[in-house]
């Protein structure tokens, strides 16, 4: 009798297996695996970057931090005895420039008013400088390794990432750490988060040493969008070029800015299915 009841329930089974097959051949419909283009059901969308307009960008730049704020381009870059912070309009030339003295290595940098942070990557200090001058206002120790910030102004408070799958919430005055989530992707985490943007309630953040860029929900820590870039750079291009890293929401638009580690060039794009 077991053996007829287990054999009963496996001929149910196939059964019903194939006639699921048979349906979805005959509807269209797509079952929920991930073959490089599809997505799992309720994985993260998936989009690529779309060039609108190629812009020049300074091939001495290592950039660590990009931003806009009311019309005006924010660039910080790294290394020691090279990290700088820029400003100027945008499409055009920085105004303003300071650099930063060796042994500082210039990070992530982010906007907020009249007020601008800059992070250093293992210097142990933040620079809180005047917007609009650039010039430095105080330092402040900071915690850990310092890689990419972003403001979520609805929120009140900044994003940070330190090269981990974890992002951290800090209070925009003093930079005290306040919360933090963990990234994952399908249930898995992930790592390497670098320079950031904040867009209402995502953060856009470079995975590095790619050319992915994932949306995250910021409060769960999900990522809601996987954004492949294209090969933007000519073959010669990438032979003086590093890594793709600079992400920068463009006010009142859903465009944005990439550009990369001495890049000759800066990319205005849109992220779109596909």
């Amino acid at each position: 009798m077991r053996l007829r009841l287990v054999i009963s329930i496996a001929t149910v089974l196939l059964i019903g297996g194939v006639l699921a097959h048979l349906w979805q051949a005959r509807s269209g419909a797509v079952p929920p695996v991930v073959d490089g283009r599809r997505q799992a059901a309720g994985g993260p969308e998936r989009l690529r970057a779309q060039v609108l307009e190629t812009l020049p960008h300074d091939p001495k730049a290592f950039t660590q931090g990009l931003e806009t704020a009311d019309g005006m381009l924010y660039e910080g870059t790294g290394l020691p005895g090279q990290s700088s912070l820029r400003a100027g309009p945008l499409g055009k030339a920085p105004a303003v420039r300071v650099e930063l003295p060796a042994p500082l290595f210039g990070e992530g940098v982010t906007v907020l008013g009249r007020t601008l942070w800059q992070l250093t990557w293992r210097n142990g200090i933040a620079i809180e400088r005047d917007a609009r001058t650039l010039a430095e206002v105080r330092r402040v120790r900071y915690e850990g390794e310092g890689w990419g910030v972003c403001h979520q102004r609805d929120r009140g408070r900044l994003v940070t990432s330190d090269g981990s799958s974890r992002l951290a919430f800090r209070d925009p005055k003093t930079l005290t750490k306040t919360g933090e989530v963990a990234v994952t992707s399908r249930g898995r985490a992930v790592p390497r988060l670098n320079e950031l943007e904040c867009v209402g309630d995502a953060v856009y953040a470079n995975v590095w040493p790619s050319h992915q860029i994932v949306r995250i929900d910021a409060d769960t820590g999900r990522v809601t969008g996987e954004i492949s870039v294209p090969p933007l750079l000519s073959a010669e291009e990438e032979r003086h070029a590093d890594v793709l890293n600079g992400i920068a929401a463009v006010s009142g638009t859903d465009e944005f800015l990439l550009t990369g580690k001495w890049w000759p060039k800066m990319f205005r794009v849109v992220f779109v299915v596909g």
